[in-house]
C-alpha cells in the first residue's frame, strides 16, 4: 500500500519520489522538477509531451519563466485573475527550468496555480512540482486515488482520511492551456476557463 499522511507525501516528494494528489481539475502525478525524467518514464510518456510546473502561489513560479518586464506585467495580471484555477500559461522558460521538463523544446514551460486545497498544501511544503495528469500517455485520466494506485503502484498517494474535506471538488475537466505568443495567447486546449486578456 502506498497511501499515506499528508506529511509522509510531501516527503516522500521532497525526496524525488513521484506522488499523486487531486487538484482543481484531475488527479495530477507529480515529481520535483529535476526528476522529471521518472514520470515520462512511468506514464510511457513521449518527450515532445512537456510536463506543467505547478505551485503553490503565482510568486514562487515567475523565476521559471523570463520575459521583458510588459510581458511580465501582462502575464502576472492573466495570473491575479485566473489563478488559482484552471488556466496553464505556456511563457519562454529561464533557465532554472530543468531540461528533463521539456526535453524537447527546453525554451516554454507551463505553469499552472490550482485551486485546490489540497494540492496547495502539499505544493506550499515543497516547492513547485513537475506534473501531468495521472494516466499512461495515451489513455483516458483516471479520477481516483484507489484506481492511481492501482494503476501506479509505486507512486505515493493520499490515504482517504485526508481526502475527505475535499474543496472545492474536483471538475474532472483539464485545465485550459494558453500559449503566449510573444504579442497575445494562443489557445493550445480549451477547458473550463475561457480566457479574455
Amino acid at each position: 500500500m502506498t497511501q499515506v499522511s499528508m506529511s509522509a507525501l510531501v516527503a516522500g516528494a521532497n525526496a524525488g519520489q513521484i506522488v499523486s494528489f487531486p487538484t482543481d481539475t484531475i488527479p495530477a502525478l507529480a515529481v520535483r522538477p529535476d526528476r522529471s525524467e521518472l514520470v515520462f518514464a512511468a506514464k510511457q510518456r513521449r518527450p515532445e509531451k512537456s510536463l506543467i510546473l505547478m505551485g503553490a502561489f503565482s510568486a514562487s513560479l515567475w523565476s521559471f519563466v523570463e520575459g521583458t518586464d510588459a510581458e511580465l506585467e501582462i502575464w502576472q495580471h492573466v495570473a491575479q485573475k485566473y489563478w488559482p484555477g484552471a488556466l496553464t500559461l505556456v511563457l519562454p522558460a529561464s533557465g532554472k527550468v530543468p531540461r528533463a521538463m521539456n526535453p524537447t523544446d527546453p525554451t516554454t514551460i507551463g505553469v499552472r496555480v490550482p485551486n485546490s486545497e489540497v494540492a496547495i498544501a502539499i505544493l506550499s511544503q515543497t516547492g513547485p512540482l513537475a506534473t501531468t495528469s495521472a494516466n499512461r500517455s495515451g489513455k483516458p485520466p483516471l479520477h481516483t486515488m484507489e484506481v492511481i494506485e492501482a494503476e501506479f503502484p509505486d507512486v505515493l498517494t493520499l490515504h482517504p482520511t485526508e481526502l475527505e474535506a475535499l474543496e472545492p471538488i474536483p471538475t474532472g475537466v483539464p485545465s485550459t492551456v494558453a500559449k503566449w505568443m510573444g504579442n497575445g495567447w494562443e489557445i493550445l486546449r480549451q477547458g473550463s476557463v475561457r480566457l479574455d486578456g
